[in-house]
């Protein structure tokens, strides 16, 4: 069997479309979920409670998407009867950070 070059070309210029067509298709995924969740929570809250968590996600986004997910499961349960108010996500947003982003700091000197 030969070597042929323009073959191994050709066969590598199509994998790469294939891997391009791939990460495109990703990123639409990836695109589509998110304003997926954007419905949800924009259904799930009030209009200043979503402001106030979008400021959130800017400055801790990890805590941002704890809330995030949180809310969104419990509007996909069906346990929201009404828009949370943004006092009520204050108050989830303090129960989260304590309970999973706060860490004690503490400062013990050894006297020998």
């Amino acid at each position: 069997m030969s070597y042929d070059p323009e073959l191994e070309e050709l066969l590598k210029k199509k994998a790469a479309q294939l891997q391009e067509k791939a990460a495109e298709s990703r990123a639409a995924k990836a695109e589509e979920a998110e304003a997926q969740r954007r419905l949800i929570l924009r259904a799930a809250l009030t209009s200043e409670a979503y402001d106030r968590l979008y400021r959130v996600k800017l400055a801790h986004p990890q805590l941002a998407k704890l809330v995030e997910d949180y809310v969104i499961n419990l509007y996909l349960s069906g346990a929201l009867r009404r828009k949370i108010t943004d006092e009520e996500l204050k108050a989830l947003l303090a129960e989260i950070y304590e309970k999973y982003m706060h860490r004690e700091t503490r400062i013990v000197f050894k006297r020998r």
